[in-house]
């Protein structure tokens, strides 16, 4: 029970004493609001610097004229007949009534429950004073109904493209998540009292990391998400033992050490996206799917992309195709002496390993035995929120950026990528960070995350257009070698992975993507997002997946007549391998074979490559 100055208990129960907003020293309180401002200035200045010297160009406006834009559409219908404006204002006027209503017999009956309630499991609003501190709780409630009301405008807005409604919706969820009261000092209570609490020395420290986030982000700010000094690359993340074998301009191939005295005759490459860095499969010992897949007997192959800069890029999809993938067939060949492989690809590595498999199939290159595919997609009609970013008008634009550097910077992607779930990895960070004062928590994953890397120019181009926005590759028009490829081709045995939660690589999407495929595809949905479903190894015993049956009709139907498995899919992969080919042979211990020198230890120089 809360305490008031004079001992006695508060009146309020179990409420929070109005002490706790009561500034108890003023002259401390007074001083450190003076040194906030001496920090804002130096943030100031962290913004100004990189544009006065030339170093940084504001591409801003481009990305809000798009807003602008699309919200303009959705105007014009509502304010195009006066009588459905009225409506749509009377609509929101009686939600608030109906608000202040309810807040107003609250004062008498606080058993009462409030008139509008966040949604569960949204965070934002967990400290109690939301609920039993009046103000606090009628702020939170007119925010609650007012996003609820811009969201139901969009909804119910006619004429409207497909696109340009999937654009209104996620700005204004975007929009709805920056403006939330819990981000700002003066209406989230909880900071409110920390401020009260430390006379200020939050907000110092806040901004403080503010300025120097936005040193590091050289003008921009990048929201840090993790205590990075506590990891180091091959001492306490990336750490299983191999070496580098081979290497080129584009990409480094690292063997890993066999754990078995016997180890499966076909080796196994991973091909990862190289929109981030490949150790997302290699965290630590406990999360490690190369480290798992040594002790099934796999002799595993990792491709680790170069952090791309200006040298780069003219390469395309051609060039990831034939001095990535191909490099490393030929690595392995003469490594093992083996010419098949068992071949994995990650999320966008998956999409170029599929469309590798239609070239070969069109060439007649007998390369590569099964494919698994991580979370990947072929088709893209389905494929999220990512689509927003894709248009003719913002293609155009941002092409034009990406020809002053040649490379597009990886923040940039990182950015959208944090996009598509701001309120769990934009603003939770803004308001620990800049506003409570905290250092964020050493994670792994979330290190990984923000270890970043540039697009090739050609490259990323070529995706985006002919992926995103044509949607070539599942039709049968992605030119490769100066013709088109088919996934129809493709004959051999396809693993295909979604997760339930993926808002990068959607389950229905990856369902979809499963029929463009010649072949029997094995498709399998795994729990949780695009990370953590996948990494998710058998001893945690975490989360479910879904297998069994064929990939046809309805993903709804599909749902219904799965069989639902607790644990990790992981197992079940690795018995989907050996029922192609369990051949096993004594384990490779010379990593590189008699062919090949190695170059340096796992995992390698060009992952250390920062952004």
């Amino acid at each position: 029970m809360a305490e008031k100055n004079d001992g006695a208990p508060d009146k309020t129960g179990d409420r929070t004493s109005i002490d706790a907003y009561v500034i108890k020293d003023p002259e401390t309180f007074a001083r450190n609001l003076a040194r906030m401002i001496e920090e804002a200035g130096h943030a100031a200045s962290a913004w100004i610097a990189p544009r006065e010297t030339g170093e940084h160009t504001d591409t801003v406006a481009e990305p809000m004229a798009d807003v602008v834009k699309t919200f303009s559409k959705v105007s014009e219908y509502w304010l195009a007949d006066p009588q459905r404006a009225v409506e749509a204002q009377t609509r929101l006027f009686s939600a608030y009534m109906e608000v202040w209503s309810n807040s107003i017999r609250r004062m008498g009956d606080a058993s009462l429950a409030e008139a509008v309630e966040p949604e569960r499991g949204d965070r934002r609003f967990s400290d109690s004073d939301w609920k039993d501190n009046h103000f606090f709780s009628f702020l939170k409630q007119a925010y609650l109904v007012t996003s609820k009301w811009a969201s139901d405008l969009v909804e119910h807005t006619e004429d409207l493209d497909d696109h340009t409604r999937h654009k209104a919706t996620f700005y204004v969820k975007q929009l709805a998540n920056a403006i939330s009261p819990s981000n700002f000092m003066v209406s989230n209570p909880e900071i409110f009292k920390e401020t009260i609490a430390s006379n200020g020395a939050n907000l110092v420290t806040g901004m403080r990391m503010l300025a120097e986030d936005i040193e590091a982000g050289h003008g921009d700010i990048r929201v840090r998400q993790v205590d990075g000094s506590k990891f180091k690359l091959g001492e306490n993340i990336a750490v299983t033992p191999g070496k580098v074998i081979a290497r080129n301009d584009l990409v480094e191939i690292i063997q890993y050490e066999p754990a078995t005295e016997e180890v499966l005759k076909r080796p196994l490459l991973i091909c990862p996206p190289w929109i981030n860095k490949f150790y997302i499969l290699d965290l630590n010992p406990e999360k490690s799917f190369v480290k798992w897949a040594v002790e099934q007997g796999h002799t595993v192959f990792v491709m680790s992309w170069i952090n791309p800069d200006k040298r780069h890029a003219s390469l395309d999809w051609n060039d990831y195709i034939d001095d990535g993938i191909c490099f490393a067939l030929d690595t392995i060949k003469k490594a093992t002496g083996e010419k098949k492989v068992n071949a994995i690809g990650y999320c966008v590595g998956g999409t170029l390993l599929s469309a590798a498999l239609a070239l070969f199939a069109r060439e007649g290159k007998e390369r590569i035995a099964t494919a698994t595919l991580f979370t990947p997609q072929v088709d893209f009609v389905n494929a999220g929120d990512l689509k927003v970013f894709v248009d003719e008008d913002q293609l155009k634009t941002l092409e034009t950026q990406i020809r002053k550097t040649g490379y597009l910077e990886g923040s940039k992607m990182a950015t959208a990528f944090n996009m598509l779930r701001s309120g769990d990895l934009i603003w939770p960070y803004v308001v620990n960070n800049y506003m409570k004062g905290k250092e964020p928590m050493p994670f792994d994953l979330l290190y990984w995350n923000a270890d970043s890397t540039r697009m090739p120019g050609a490259n990323h181009i070529f995706y985006l257009r002919n992926c995103y926005y044509e949607n070539r590759l599942s039709n049968g028009k992605m030119v490769l070698h100066g013709a088109p490829v088919s996934l129809a081709d493709v004959k051999i045995p396809i693993y295909n992975l979604a997760t339930k939660e993926d808002h990068i690589a959607p389950a229905l999407s990856v369902f979809e993507g499963s029929k463009s495929f010649g072949s029997n595809v094995t498709y399998v949905m795994g729990g949780s997002g695009h990370i953590a479903g996948v990494i998710n190894p058998p001893a945690k015993n975490k989360y479910q997946f879904w297998s069994g049956p064929k990939v046809a009709g309805n993903f709804s139907k599909w749902m219904e007549k799965a069989k639902i498995n607790e644990g990790s899919w992981w197992p079940h992969w690795q018995a989907w391998i050996e029922k192609d080919d369990d051949t096993r042979v004594p384990a490779r211990t010379k990593l590189g074979g008699s062919k090949l020198k190695p170059l340096c230890d796992a995992p390698g120089e060009y992952v250390r490559e920062r952004s």
